[in-house]
């Protein structure tokens, strides 16, 4: 994770100061520990669910879309019950098999977000 935070801070220091980047990190003082001039704020989420969707809605404030956390839930559930029938049809056994998996979950995602499902 450090290399891939670097390229996204020099990105938006050397190339586009309109990139944004943002830190999650589970345990409260460890990003601090190890990158003490990070300058930026972390968004601390627990390693549950809950606390991970709920600083994503923290750090994503400012878009035009602001799902409430109780939704973000409703479809991280719906996704959790039908994983294995999207991973089947993809082939895969995991999301991070392959890039078809990953974007089936994806629209089934956004598909059950807009109502569609």
């Amino acid at each position: 994770m450090p290399f891939e935070l670097g390229l996204a801070v020099a990105l938006e220091k050397m190339v586009d100061p309109k990139h944004s980047w943002y830190v999650f990190e589970a345990v409260n003082g460890r990003v601090e520990k190890s990158l003490s001039d990070l300058g930026t704020d972390v968004y601390i989420h627990g390693e549950t669910v809950h606390g991970v969707l709920s600083q994503l809605s923290n750090a994503f404030i400012r878009q035009k879309r602001q799902p409430t956390v109780p939704q973000m839930i409703s479809v991280y559930r719906y996704i959790r019950r039908e994983l294995r029938t999207i991973l089947a049809t993809s082939g895969a056994h995991s999301i991070f098999d392959g890039a078809r998996a990953f974007r089936d979950v994806s629209v089934a995602a956004i598909l059950k977000a807009e109502g569609r499902v």
